[in-house]
């Protein structure tokens, strides 16, 4: 539902209110989709760790976060209730359980966010830098952070909803799937709010914006970007992710892409590696392989961590055959078999 059929829902009189319909029906006909996308229902945001108190709008925990009430006032464990201006049933009394209810927030409406600390890891001197994971709406997330951090920020990276047809977002706490005729507009109001956020946020003298994304928003993104940062550079890369390819539409695909938007002065460094060749120079005598064909980082895979996927592999005596496979062994330094019964031979890889 967009903004004008809410606003159609509320009027009372009926005739009026079927007339509208029709013509919005028709001018909808006409319409031409780019930029011009409609502003959905004001985005809501429940607030779990708030009890009701009179004027609060409230809704059910179990139910769509559009269906509001009004909290008149409280008594005992009952909220007075009714349904707010403005809607069918408007002034219609409701008791409602205070367990069973949440305090919902509209875009524009303040909810004094903080934050509370939860736990710490430190895992480097006390002088290195530092990094914080901030759990919470995102959109309210950089609204406190502009409070602090408005025009200081250098680098942004977003991954948001791809907007798949599936069930992977919610507006307004319900899932927006490929069944919703206006999915890709609400898709499109739901970023430009935040987007909007992190153009607050960002230097603009220096800065950085980059958002990874598939083929189903693809371009309507590239034109909201144009739209909200029309001096910025922007460019495109493609992100190969699946070098077999994932088929059933069309062309089989490899890739996802990567939205830049450089801002004032920004721009990429130089490396030696293009991360595309298989050997780059990098000084004399020594080279740099190709990003792509990195083993996995880190000791998780070494084998006095894992020791029960070190087996050896038997081959037969002339190495042509493989025979089957070793058991497990325990990690006792270089401990390999050199032979095993019929003279089969055991094959390692890299035990370290």
């Amino acid at each position: 539902m967009s903004a004008i059929d809410d606003l159609i829902a509320q009027i009372q009189e009926p005739r009026l209110r079927e007339q509208l319909k029709r013509e919005w029906a028709e001018a909808q006909k006409t319409k031409k989709f780019g930029l011009v996308f409609d502003r959905h229902l004001p985005e809501l945001v429940p607030i779990p760790k708030v009890r009701p108190r009179r004027g609060d709008l409230v809704a059910r925990k179990s139910r769509s976060l559009t269906d509001l009430w009004r909290v008149r006032r409280v008594t005992g464990g009952l909220a007075h209730c009714v349904r707010p201006e403005g809607t069918p049933g408007a002034g219609d009394p409701w008791d409602l359980d205070l367990d069973e209810l949440v305090v919902v927030r509209r875009f524009g409406e303040p909810i004094f966010p903080t934050l509370t600390p939860m736990d710490q890891v430190q895992n480097g001197p006390p002088d290195a830098p530092w990094h914080c994971l901030i759990e919470a709406d995102n959109f309210h997330a950089l609204q406190l952070l502009g409070y602090l951090y408005a025009g200081k920020v250098d680098c942004i990276y977003i991954d948001p909803p791809y907007n798949t047809g599936a069930r992977d977002w919610k507006y307004n706490n319900d899932y927006v799937d490929a069944s919703d005729a206006w999915r890709h507009s609400k898709w499109l109001s739901f970023m430009e709010k935040r987007l909007r956020l992190a153009q607050r946020l960002l230097n603009h003298d220096n800065g950085v914006l980059i958002i990874t994304i598939d083929r189903n928003e693809l371009y309507h993104l590239g034109m909201l970007l144009a739209d909200l940062f029309p001096t910025a550079i922007r460019q495109q890369v493609a992100i190969c992710i699946n070098p077999s390819g994932s088929s059933g539409e069309g062309l089989s695909r490899v890739e996802e892409y990567a939205l830049f938007c450089f801002l004032g002065g920004a721009e990429p460094s130089l490396v030696h590696d293009d991360g595309l060749s298989p050997f780059r120079l990098v000084e004399p005598h020594v080279f740099s392989g190709g990003w792509e064909s990195l083993l996995r980082r880190g000791n998780v895979w070494y084998r006095n961590t894992r020791v029960n996927l070190c087996y050896p592999v038997i081959l037969s005596k002339d190495g042509k055959m493989i025979k089957g496979v070793g058991d497990p062994m325990p990690f006792h330094g270089d401990d390999r078999l050199d032979e095993l019964e019929e003279g089969n031979r055991p094959l390692y890889g890299n035990a370290d």
